[in-house]
């Protein structure tokens, strides 16, 4: 059975998601602040974690920043807030997801199920390929590292999984809606600009080193490719 972690000051609502996690074979572990969701996270090994935006003595984005420092755990942001520039800041930290309130909790368990589905169709996920190199980038899926020309690059899963789908399929001209139903799924709720911010955070990571012979190409009107470059010589 799968740790799932539901952290919200909300404890009705901790209550009620417990229940239907674990009609849907989850085993609940609740938090009611983002201290406490932390160290929970540190305590156990979860396979998802529902994470409400405003928790006492730290918030949802705060905690999803230090949870992502050192794990790809699947998270799904839950707020009362709708505003746009939130969802996306949500989505641009690292979550998974993002949920409004209100909301009913067979559609929140709908949304994990997604996610769980996603992370199951990621690269990462494929065991006859952990690696993709190409003329001194080195993307490893084993360990989520990148390098080019032996320099580390520090980028999130996220970062990482748009890369490694670009480099993949290099030449070919993927759209916003085609990077979101890759990446993200189809049943993805949110903005396709996260992509955007996505794509510009990864060039300016890439940029720390010397790539003279390829880029992460905007095609204007289309979208974007990983584009070899040939230089006279």
């Amino acid at each position: 059975m799968l740790n799932i972690l539901i952290a919200d000051d909300n404890l009705q609502i901790t209550k009620i998601l417990s229940e239907f996690a674990k009609n849907e074979g989850f085993v609940p572990t609740t938090a009611q602040d983002g201290e406490d969701a932390l160290k929970k996270f540190h305590e156990n090994t979860f396979a998802m974690i529902l994470l409400d935006v405003m928790m006492p003595k730290k918030d949802g984005f705060a905690v999803c920043r230090e949870i992502r420092k050192e794990s790809n755990v699947p998270v799904i942001m839950i707020t009362a807030r709708g505003e746009d520039f939130e969802r996306i800041m949500g989505l641009d930290i690292g979550a998974d997801d993002y949920i409004v309130k209100p909301f009913s909790s067979a559609e929140v368990m709908a949304r994990v199920r997604a996610v769980l589905r996603r992370i199951e169709r990621t690269p990462a996920n494929d065991a006859q390929q952990q690696m993709l190199v190409y003329d001194g980038l080195c993307i490893r899926l084993d360990d989520y590292k990148v390098s080019i020309n032996k320099i580390p690059i520090s980028l999130t899963k996220k970062e990482l999984e748009i890369l490694w789908l670009l480099l993949e399929n290099k030449g070919k001209v993927f759209s916003r809606d085609n990077l979101l139903n890759s990446l993200w799924g189809c049943d993805y709720y949110g903005d396709n600009r996260t992509v955007d911010s996505h794509i510009k955070r990864l060039r300016a990571k890439l940029d720390i080193a010397v790539h003279a012979s390829w880029q992460i190409k905007t095609v204007w009107g289309v979208g974007y490719t990983f584009e070899e470059l040939h230089h006279e010589s």
